[in-house]
């Protein structure tokens, strides 16, 4: 979104990412995978390695933490010691500062928005069963990491992600006889790297909420990530809804 363009809040849709986004998970998964490390006598992860995690697909993630870490494991037999670590602990999953509130509003303002997240559905269901005040608002318009409406291999950061949002809200409209959207008239909303790339991708407008843990080991890059395709927030918080009308 250019400086200089202007939007009704009524011509804009808004997509945003899930897990260090709206739900506190990445610092369950800090804590999961440094217990997993432990068992055999690694880590604990760190954000120079975390960083290169965050917003990727299951396996993808799941290679480059054996690679770093040099584990004499398998992906698959990771990712399973993983995940039932895990299971034990996505209760503590909660909202972050701002996010139920903004997403509270835009469903409150018929503004249309849905959610992207690379967690497949198992994860998704585990995360967010006891946050259904929450993700009640996103409806049927939710795109999970294992959605075969995302071809193989083309997780964020490519765009694809995005474009299934894009055509989810696309086939609630046409059916009730509205005009169709498109990927430059979206928000997305984002924590990660991959996450940020895949909305510039789209070609729509990415609003960046980093872990200031990561903003410390990118040490300045993230404004040469985002250019001007965008802006960085310390938190939800700090979103302008005024800036873009809504």
């Amino acid at each position: 979104m250019s400086s200089d363009k202007q939007y009704a809040y009524q011509e804009i849709q808004t997509f945003t990412d899930m897990d260090g986004t709206l739900l506190n998970t990445e610092d369950i998964y800090t804590e999961a995978a440094s217990e997993l490390l432990a068992k055999y006598g690694k880590g604990p992860m760190t954000w120079d390695i975390k960083i290169k995690l965050q917003g990727r697909p299951g396996l993808e993630a799941t290679k480059i933490m054996i690679s770093e870490y040099d584990l004499p494991l398998t992906a698959e037999e990771f990712a399973e010691q993983a995940m039932e670590i895990q299971a034990d602990k996505w209760h503590k999953s909660r909202f972050l500062p701002g996010a139920l509130e903004l997403v509270e509003h835009l469903h409150n303002s018929n503004v249309p928005i849905a959610l992207g997240t690379s967690s497949n559905t198992t994860n998704f269901e585990r995360k967010t069963k006891h946050l259904g005040h929450g993700f009640k608002y996103f409806q049927e318009h939710i795109v999970t990491g294992d959605d075969s409406r995302i071809p193989k291999g083309r997780g964020k950061p490519h765009p694809d992600i995005w474009f299934a949002c894009l055509a989810s809200l696309n086939a609630e409209r046409q059916s009730k006889g509205l005009e169709l959207l498109t990927i430059e008239q979206c928000l997305i909303f984002e924590d990660g790297i991959p996450g940020v790339i895949s909305g510039i991708a789209a070609k729509a407008h990415v609003i960046w909420v980093p872990d200031p843990r990561a903003l410390v080991v990118l040490d300045g890059e993230e404004h040469e990530i985002i250019g001007d395709n965008g802006e960085i927030l310390a938190s939800l918080e700090a979103f302008d809804r005024a800036k873009y009308y809504l």
